[in-house]
């Protein structure tokens, strides 16, 4: 996949191009079905695949007090994007350039006069534009004026569901630590992925060690807590099965922020240091809460493993 940073990067053969706009935030199971729906238009009329989305959520210029965290940067996004086999996806920088452009302009001068586009793709709820003034119906209208023509997409709803799929239900079920019911709506596992690096060994100590991932991660990290899940080494390309902590180690109250890290199931010498790895979670086994004392600790711990174990051979199976 072709990443554009601005649309004079695309070059002026590139079209003509179908074209699905929107925040993409976790590139969840409704972002999905737009894509599907955006390569078989492609496939069936020849043109390019096109996602157009932003290096930030807008409300961070428009309105940052209601700005809420991403699910994912926008790196990983345009990984999980690249995934999904488009030809190209334009970056754009939304700054108050941007927030100040006329709806009419973003059309004519990112879809038409750069992307060439011949279908554009939308929610109905889609805005764009100074002052949100893009709608689906003003791209309807411009449409046969330039040549392209619109498809809203309707809402995605998981069997058994009357709640749309949306960026909004992951960070809550993130926040309640339903990994489980997240990875429904995001239709993969939630993960993130950061380098391992040195904690302070207590793990080790206790019977235990752990690959602890570095502050700076890829995506929304799910509420404190102990879960069965992976970690995928993208050094050697080997997935283990771990029971992964998220928290601040309240036994000991001595840990500042928020960390994950993972125990490798049945290793004790892995060396993972600078490694750079993802963890995913597949289930929640329980809250995280203060022992009185080691050996209650390291008994909990033992019995955190064996329930990972058994999920993850559930899940396997």
């Amino acid at each position: 996949m072709i990443v554009f940073r601005d649309p004079h990067d695309v070059p002026a053969d590139f079209g003509p191009s179908v074209v699905a706009i929107g925040k993409f935030d976790g590139v969840h199971a409704g972002h999905r079905a737009v894509i599907r729906r955006l390569k078989e238009i492609a496939d069936a009329t020849g043109t390019r695949s096109v996602a157009v989305t932003f290096d930030r959520n807008p409300l961070a210029v428009l309105r940052p007090d209601r700005c809420p965290e991403n699910v994912v940067t926008v790196e990983r996004k345009l990984e999980l994007l690249s995934e999904l086999d488009l030809d190209a996806t334009l970056l754009l920088t939304f700054d108050a350039e941007l927030a100040s452009r006329s709806a009419e302009d973003f059309v004519t001068g990112i879809l038409v006069d750069a992307l060439q586009v011949a279908t554009v793709l939308v929610g109905q709820d889609f805005r764009f534009g100074h002052g949100g003034a893009g709608t689906p119906e003003l791209l309807r209208r411009l449409g046969p004026e330039h040549g392209f023509s619109v498809e809203v997409v309707d809402d995605v709803f998981l069997d058994g569901s009357d709640r749309r799929v949306s960026s909004t239900w992951i960070r809550e079920l993130l926040m309640d630590g339903d990994v489980a019911a997240a990875a429904r709506v995001l239709d993969r596992h939630v993960d993130v992925r950061g380098e391992v690096v040195h904690g302070l060994k207590r793990g080790r100590e206790l019977g235990f060690p752990t690959a602890n991932l570095s502050a700076s991660v890829d995506s929304f990290v799910p509420a404190d807590g102990v879960y069965a899940g992976w970690l995928v080494d993208h050094h050697t390309g080997l997935r283990h099965r771990a029971a992964i902590s998220v928290g601040t180690n309240p036994t000991f109250d001595d840990v500042l922020e928020r960390q994950v890290e993972a125990h490798v199931i049945g290793e004790q010498d892995l060396d993972l240091y600078g490694h750079d790895v993802t963890v995913e979670f597949v289930e929640r086994l329980r809250g995280m809460v203060a022992f009185e004392g080691i050996e209650k600790l390291k008994d909990q711990m033992a019995a955190d493993v064996t329930d990972a174990e058994r999920v993850l051979a559930r899940v396997s199976g």
